[in-house]
């Protein structure tokens, strides 16, 4: 075979491959219409490439601390990689936060979050037809600024829903664990 169409068949090969990787994790989710995947297809093509912690930090996140639901037992969220150049984001492709937890000391991305600071007057901001959670305290010692914020478990499947901010599946070694 001439050695340009084995380089064709090699890149089609590779485009194939990364489709499947890079798909969502529950595009199947229940009540979730197709329009909505179909609005969060940029969202997963901008934020694949994050599945590699190394490239989050390059592009300018930053690591902070484990976040579970102490209160209510509702689960966690996981490791935030935050960047906070992006509070304010409603672009599909430029949510402030990373989720990474694999539940073994490593990180692994599982979701998104876009985080809107919570002024006196600031609206409560809707995307993908959901309005966003909040407003929620300041927390990680003021890293993140209280505000509204919306989740979306794009790599991982939430059984309380894919725009559900806890994740039942989703373990912190400890409170508060390290980024």
């Amino acid at each position: 075979m001439p050695a340009h169409l084995v380089k064709a068949a090699l890149a089609l090969a590779s485009t194939a491959g990364l489709t499947l990787v890079t798909a969502p994790a529950h595009a199947d989710q229940g009540p979730v219409d197709a329009s909505v995947w179909k609005q969060l297809a940029p969202t997963v093509s901008a934020t694949a490439k994050y599945r590699y912690v190394r490239l989050a930090l390059a592009s300018g996140y930053k690591p902070n601390p484990c976040t579970m639901d102490m209160n209510d037992g509702k689960g966690a969220m996981g490791y935030h990689y935050i960047d906070p150049k992006l509070y304010g984001s409603l672009d599909p492709v430029k949510p402030a936060a990373l989720y990474e937890d694999d539940g073994r000391g490593g990180r692994r991305l599982t979701g998104v979050e876009w985080i809107v600071e919570a002024g006196k007057n600031t609206a409560r901001p809707t995307m993908f037809g959901r309005k966003f959670e909040g407003p929620v305290t300041a927390h990680h010692n003021s890293t993140i600024p209280t505000h509204y914020s919306l989740h979306a478990w794009l790599y991982k499947k939430n059984p309380s829903g894919l725009f559900y901010e806890w994740n039942p599946d989703v373990k912190c070694p400890y409170p508060g664990a390290p980024g």
